[in-house]
């Protein structure tokens, strides 16, 4: 999409150097990039028509869906997926250069929830005793260890954040495998697509389902639908509907594009059921060039 001239304002999960806004920079080099703190507060910006577009964390290869933002979409927001965008993800241990030589003798880490929990065997093997803290980002992490020169603290954070913040990286890699990518939708109020010629594999619809009662074999009658149409389910998720204990909605991808017929057969058998359905559009993955090493 680097080839693509764009005129939109992008919202991303900020501040700057977070890996949202890797994958955001280097899917829309020349855009107007715009920080958000939160996830809420990136998807707010798109639906009250602040930005053109927000891109947000969905899921990581490691510790799987963002909860906040599948519920966001579900619960708060009518919004539409115009693309994903797939990210390497490379975590270090960083501080202050103040600390760089007491670096061993930390005594909090921070970073992101989903960062920690990726390098979760390298921090409880190597750093047991030392509290973690959460952070927003992992790029937020990293500015709060720069703005603390005389705390012997550590972020967890890509190198792009050490760079742009000033800290020092005092151990490489520390991500607990080394598959770890990440998978961000570009969110918008439009149901339309980014340019398909330069993504990768093929069309992807994603849907918000709730079924319309609890009775056995409900969720078999639903995937069904799919199955014999012999449309390929990649993923399918359960996530509390917060009406009571045992309520909960179901995020299907489904690899297939929705103005096709047979996936507009399976919406429709799917409202024959008493199902509510809710689209969030079809879209296609985009590799991003940056790998945040």
């Amino acid at each position: 999409m680097t080839k693509q001239q764009w005129e939109n304002r992008i919202a991303y999960l900020g501040p700057e150097a977070s890996f949202t806004y890797l994958a955001t920079k280097a899917t829309f080099p020349n855009e107007w990039l715009v920080p958000c703190a939160t996830i809420p507060e990136c998807i707010e910006a798109v639906a009250e028509g602040k930005v053109d577009l927000a891109v947000v964390p969905l899921e990581n290869a490691l510790e799987g869906s963002v909860s906040l933002t599948l519920d966001y979409l579900f619960h708060e927001a009518t919004l539409y997926v115009t693309g994903e965008l797939l990210l390497k993800i490379q975590q270090h241990l960083m501080v202050n250069k103040a600390q760089k030589d007491n670096w061993q003798s930390i005594e909090g880490v921070y970073s992101h929830p989903h960062a920690l929990a990726q390098c979760h065997k390298y921090l409880f093997y190597r750093f047991s005793h030392v509290p973690l803290h959460q952070t927003t980002s992992t790029a937020a992490a990293a500015k709060y260890v720069s703005e603390n020169p005389d705390h012997c603290i550590a972020a967890v954070g890509n190198a792009a954040a050490a760079e742009k913040y000033g800290l020092e990286i005092v151990e490489s890699d520390i991500h607990d495998f080394h598959f770890n990518h990440t998978r961000f939708f570009v969110l918008s109020k439009q149901n339309k697509r980014l340019p398909q010629e330069l993504s990768e594999g093929q069309a992807k619809t994603t849907f918000m389902i709730t079924l319309p009662t609890d009775r056995s074999g409900a969720l078999h009658q639903v995937l069904s639908v799919f199955a014999w149409r012999q449309l390929n389910l990649s993923k399918i998720e359960s996530r509390p509907l917060k009406t009571g204990l045992g309520d909960y909605f179901f995020m299907i991808d489904v690899l297939a594009d929705e103005k096709e017929p047979m996936m507009r057969g399976a919406m429709e058998e799917l409202a024959a059921l008493g199902c509510k359905v809710k689209s969030l559009g079809t879209y296609f993955t985009y590799l991003t060039s940056d790998e945040a090493e």
